[in-house]
């Protein structure tokens, strides 16, 4: 899903609408963008999301982390601003079951 930086999108009633470029502005501080940075491991995300590593698997084997995330051979990466545009505009909620 391409969008413009200073557009806002939207995923459900919940979204925050947060844009990409929000999101961009998140990682400025060089300490932030060193801890999280934009390939995250399954730990990193986990941590950036404030959740257990285990709920990261089950959304990851529900597919509903497959437009943030790859398998590279058995690690699963994923892509920060993606991720967080995710959790925060589309979510569960958005998720079908």
């Amino acid at each position: 899903m391409k969008t413009h930086p200073n557009r806002r999108t939207t995923g459900s009633p919940d979204s925050l609408g947060l844009t990409p470029g929000e999101i961009d502005a998140l990682f400025v501080h060089a300490d932030w963008a060193a801890r999280f940075p934009p390939i995250l491991s399954v730990q990193q995300a986990a941590e950036l999301l404030q959740v257990p590593v285990k709920t990261i698997y089950d959304w990851s084997s529900r597919g509903q982390l497959k437009r943030c995330s790859r398998r590279l051979g058995k690690h699963l990466r994923f892509v920060r601003s993606r991720l967080l545009l995710w959790a925060f505009n589309e979510g569960l909620n958005n998720e079908k079951a």
